[in-house]
């Protein structure tokens, strides 16, 4: 019985993909565009609570707990997106629950391991144990654990369609609680300190993981259901390791300009570059949602095995995303010497940049969602591939070009070298999965898919 009503459903929202996936994803890119402003405003009070030093230090180590919490899942998060639906459409709840419950397990001892070894290795270096790094790090072990389940919990969320749950409680909730917790912090007599901003995060993160840990449960009973679980260990890791180490590379990908340009030019340079860079998060977050709203569904779609669904969906969602793509970007250059000017005044000479960075952006968008169906379908390790190649084309571009151009430079290198990896996504999933994904592509393959 329980079976039979969760394939149902699972059919149900198939049939519903094309009026669902762009709803869910304007409340994904309503979410992520209001905690980017929170974070925003968040980020500038904690900065001026905190002074220079020790903002920076808190900075620091909240991106090293964000990169190693994300891989700490081992891609079972995105793996969530891709074999939950694809078990539920074909009857198999067993599986399903094997994969909740292992996806789970194996991210909270993955992460504990990843903290231990690099409480280890700052340990061995030793300056870092003994310096004012020392207890946000210690602090920060204890955060990554959590950090990397919440991150787990989006992707659940996300293979249900569950956007709002997948996404408002990490990106939203926590920031909200983070800044909650400073203040009332400092209220109460705690020092402006690196520490206790990451003990504030502790805190934040292991109140919204818990909720929405809570939250998910309870529709999962509903969705799911109790029953036997069946794992199958070999074709998970065969899937989901490509795809953490895609996604370590992607990560790579997003910083590798700021990193170089940071080596080859002065702090000021940084700095204008690094503004435009958080204008254009904005564009960014319209693949983010695009990706949160859809990838789950060419799953689905997939085990179905209904081809005409799956390249519909496909060109709907190429389409709908050049296009938001393409009107944010135009939107966000129209703003730019207002919002630029909110950081001072030099900072509206990033306007070219920025222009630059949105291009490319809008460029990759022409190639459509590639990367989606390689990851979801089939084709992670060339989907790796790809992304390690683009990051290595984007390190020896910016090198190339920084000298000469600075952060223009750095812009340029970055805007070819997205676009370059957009089309190689395509490409590839055109030749795996017989799907053309770019928008200008008038003729979808409507044929099975491997």
């Amino acid at each position: 019985m329980a079976a039979g009503a969760s394939l149902g459903s699972t059919f149900a929202r198939l049939a519903t993909l094309r009026s669902g996936a762009p709803r869910a994803a304007i409340d994904v890119f309503a979410i992520r565009v209001a905690a980017a402003g929170f974070a925003y405003g968040a980020h500038a009070l904690m900065a001026r609570l905190m002074g220079g030093s020790e903002y920076g230090i808190f900075a620091a180590i909240w991106v090293w707990i964000a990169i190693l919490g994300h891989s700490a899942t081992l891609g079972f998060s995105q793996g969530a997106c891709r074999f939950l639906p694809t078990d539920a459409a074909r009857g198999d709840l067993d599986a399903v629950r094997g994969f909740l419950v292992a996806g789970a397990g194996l991210t909270a001892i993955a992460a504990i391991a990843v903290a231990l070894a690099g409480l280890g290795l700052a340990a061995l270096q030793g300056s870092l144990l003994a310096g004012p790094y020392a207890a946000p790090l210690l602090v920060a072990a204890l955060v990554l654990p959590l950090f990397a389940l919440q991150d787990y919990l989006e992707g659940v969320a996300r293979s249900q369609n569950w956007a709002v749950l997948a996404i408002a409680p990490p990106y939203l909730l926590r920031q909200i609680l983070i800044v909650a917790a400073m203040l009332a912090a400092i209220r109460f007599g705690a020092p402006a300190e690196a520490w206790v901003a990451v003990a504030c995060t502790l805190v934040a993160t292991g109140i919204a993981v818990t909720l929405q840990a809570v939250w998910l449960l309870a529709r999962l009973r509903r969705a799911v259901g109790p029953g036997p679980r069946r794992r199958r260990w070999r074709e998970w890791f065969r899937a989901c390791l490509p795809i953490a180490a895609g996604d370590l590379a992607a990560a790579a990908f997003n910083v590798v300009d700021v990193v170089i340009l940071s080596l080859l030019a002065p702090p000021a340079v940084v700095g204008l570059y690094f503004a435009a860079t958080r204008l254009q998060q904005f564009v960014v977050f319209v693949q983010f949602a695009a990706s949160a709203a859809t990838a789950q569904r060419f799953a689905a779609a997939k085990a179905a095995e209904d081809a005409t669904a799956l390249a519909r969906l496909v060109r709907l969602q190429a389409q709908l995303t050049f296009a938001a793509t393409t009107l944010i970007g135009v939107a966000a250059i129209a703003a730019a010497p207002l919002l630029l000017g909110l950081f001072g005044p030099e900072f509206r000479d990033s306007l070219p940049i920025l222009a630059i960075l949105v291009a490319g952006t809008v460029a990759a968008s022409l190639f459509g969602p590639g990367e989606d169906l390689l990851t979801m379908l089939g084709g992670e390790r060339l989907c790796a591939a790809i992304t390690l190649a683009s990051l290595v084309i984007a390190g020896l571009l910016c090198f190339a070009l920084i000298p000469g151009q600075g952060a223009l430079g750095a812009a340029l290198a970055m805007a070819l070298a997205s676009a370059a990896r957009g089309w190689a996504m395509a490409l590839a999933a055109r030749r795996v999965h017989a799907i053309a994904t770019p928008i200008y592509s008038h003729r979808l393959s409507e044929g099975p898919t491997r």
